[in-house]
């Protein structure tokens, strides 16, 4: 239960930060937090990251969906012991469904965190990563450490 209140947490945050910025600024409009370094950018995102799949917000939706289903799936047959695994599958729902708000209700995702020399992410794409990188720590160490204790 407390990974569904992270990934309800997750989407929460992300459409607020997201209609704050839609509702604040102009798109395009860029705020510098640190000169150069990191400023708030209010982009439209019409593909996946990096740009790839541009303008397939129908497909983009069908994949992440699919995706979100095999997290719940696995998520259920997890042992209450991996933690870590169980945390990243909810980041990773978290994300994936703040994102798929976003491509169903316009067709785009809304992004602005810019650090100038990065392409510009939300707080969904932030989850996912950190998801993506606590599945990836658990397979190749936590898993092993299991292992070899057994």
């Amino acid at each position: 239960m407390p990974i569904l209140l992270l990934s309800f947490f997750i989407i929460i945050l992300d459409q607020w930060t997201k209609y704050y910025v839609e509702h604040h600024m102009s798109l395009g409009m860029s705020i510098p937090v640190i000169n150069d370094i990191f400023h708030i950018t209010y982009i439209l995102n019409p593909g996946a990251a990096f740009g790839i799949l541009e303008n397939q917000a129908s497909l983009l939706v069908c994949i992440a969906l699919i995706m979100i289903a095999i997290l719940i799936y696995f998520y259920s047959r997890i042992p209450a012991t991996l933690k870590l695994l169980r945390f990243g599958l909810g980041l990773l729902a978290g994300g994936s469904i703040g994102n798929v708000i976003d491509r169903v209700r316009t067709g785009y995702v809304v992004d602005f965190f810019d650090f100038r020399i990065w392409p510009v992410f939300n707080i969904a794409d932030i989850a996912i990563v950190c998801g993506v990188f606590s599945v990836i720590w658990t397979i190749a160490f936590v898993n092993k450490e299991v292992e070899d204790n057994d």
